[in-house]
Order: structure tokens, then sequence, then C-alpha cells
């Protein structure tokens, strides 16, 4: 928090409605009539869609302004009411969201993200780690995470799932992180957790489905590796893309090259993914989103 917002609460305000004249005006007004602040606002308006966006960045003064929770039900009562299909959310950045992780063997994108948590650019809180595997347990403790190992076969499949869906309710997790978890999650699941699930996959899509993709991208000489993050859907890998990142490669690249290449991609993709979304960067619409940065 810097010197100029010390001793004021600082709030996130996402909307989105119809395109309308006048939208601006009166978030403003609203805001401005309770004594806030704007310090940042970003609009987009969707010409195909007929859509608007606009996330606000606004601070309160002590004392003259309404309370978080009298700020949120007053907007509900006014702005709806005025605008045609108004979606809308309000955050406070001194919460922390609660991000439960999952993975499996490999422990690059895992690390990544713990390590931006505990350096404070990932303003969050982690309250479990999932997992199909033991592996990585190790480094779940040495962070003072519980760690569940749920193993995955075909029998048991349904009841680990349910089971992860305890552990959300249970932790109170706002969003789930699939840092290379390598199993595909359920039609149901994927449903359960829509718009609040995001997988990082190790390519930059469309690109090599199946094993050893970077061995794939090599045989065909790609000039480009890349990731992407995504929400997840029941659609493998076709999920609405939140972020990618890219790095240039040539001839002189093997396999194992590119896969240390790939693993910095993932690592930077994801994080950026994951900063967007609990930072209340992100509107789905569709099958994309709107990522304000």
């Amino acid at each position: 928090m810097s010197v100029m917002t010390e001793g004021k609460n600082i709030y996130v305000l996402k909307a989105s409605c119809k395109g309308v004249i006048g939208t601006v005006a009166r978030i403003s007004s609203f805001l401005a009539e309770r004594h806030c602040y704007i310090m940042e606002m970003q609009q987009f308006d969707e010409i195909l869609t007929g859509r608007f966006f606009v996330r606000t960045v606004f601070s309160t003064t002590s004392g003259r302004t309404p309370s978080f929770d009298e700020l949120k039900r007053a907007f509900g009562d006014e702005l709806p009411r005025a605008e045609e299909d108004f979606t809308w959310e309000m955050h406070d950045t001194l919460v922390r969201p609660k991000v439960l992780l999952m993975v499996s063997k490999f422990d690059h994108c895992l690390d990544d993200l713990l390590y931006r948590m505990r350096t404070g650019e990932l303003k969050m809180q982690v309250p479990a780690i999932v997992s199909n595997h033991p592996d990585l347990k190790r480094l779940a403790d040495w962070h003072g995470i519980p760690f569940h190992h749920l193993p995955v076969t075909p029998d048991t499949k349904a009841a680990q799932e349910a089971r992860l869906l305890e552990i959300v309710a249970e932790t109170g997790s706002d969003l789930v992180v699939l840092a290379r978890y390598m199993q595909v999650l359920s039609e149901d699941l994927c449903h359960k957790l829509s718009g609040r699930a995001i997988n990082i996959h190790h390519s930059f899509l469309p690109g090599f489905k199946g094993a050893k993709p970077y061995h794939q991208a090599h045989d065909r000489g790609v000039k480009l590796i890349g990731a992407t993050a995504h929400y997840v859907t029941s659609d493998l890998d076709e999920g609405p893309i939140i972020e990618q990142a890219v790095e240039r490669v040539d001839h002189t690249y093997q396999p194992e090259h590119l896969v240390a290449v790939g693993r910095d991609t993932e690592c930077l993709a994801l994080a950026r993914a994951v900063k967007y979304h609990i930072e209340h960067r992100v509107f789905l619409t569709g099958n994309k989103t709107i990522v304000f940065r």
C-alpha cells in the first residue's frame, strides 16, 4: 500500500451491461455521492455483442464513506434498475482470495506460484494442495500447506472428485488452479467449477495434442514455444483463454531444450492468469475473456 492510499479502503467494482449512454456517468456519480475517489477506470465496448465492460478501482475515506456492505447493498439497489442486463461484483482488496492448487508430479508451476505468493506478487492464500500422486507432499509441508492425496482410477474418479468439491467448500476456496494436474476432469466437475478453475496447457493453443508435445513440436521444426492458461470447461483444452506466453526458438534447440523453455512459458502464463483473476481483471463473455491488464 502506498503513502497515497494509506489509511484508506480500496475496492474493485466490475460491471457489465448492454452498451448504452450514461453507464460510466451513473457509476461515477454513485461513487462521488458517497465520497469515493476513483483511482482507476478501464472500460471496453464490445461492438459485435453490444455489451459494455468496466472495471473501477476506488478508495474511501474513513468516517465519510459507508461501509463496504452498505456500499454493495446501495449499489445493488440503484444501478441494476437503471441498466439493462446489468451484472456486477464488488471486492475488497484487503481480502486475499483463497486459491486451491492441484498438481500431479511436475512441480515447476506449483513452486512458481508459491514463490510469487511468498514474495507478495500474488496476493492470495493457498488453503490446500490436492494431488493424484504423493510426490509433492514434501513441498507442501515445507510451506505449511495441507496436502490431500486423492489417487484417481476409473473406479475411484467419481468419489475423488466429490471429495475435491468437499475440500473446496471446507476451505472456502474462491479459485481452483490446475498447476500441471495431469488428469481430465469430468463434465460434471467442470460444470460445478465453471468460471473458477484455471488450467495451464503446455502449448500455444491450438497446438499439438497427445503425448510428448515438445517432441512433436521438434519434429515439425516449430519456431515458437508457447503455453496457454484458460478456464476449465468440459471441452478439453478449449476453455476461454486468459493468457498466453511464447518464446522464439530455432533449429539448434533439442527436445530437452524445448522442454526447459516450455516450463518457463507455462509458469509465466499461469502466474499472469492467476494474477488477473484474483485482481478481478477478467470478464467471461461466451467462449472468450475480456482482460483489463
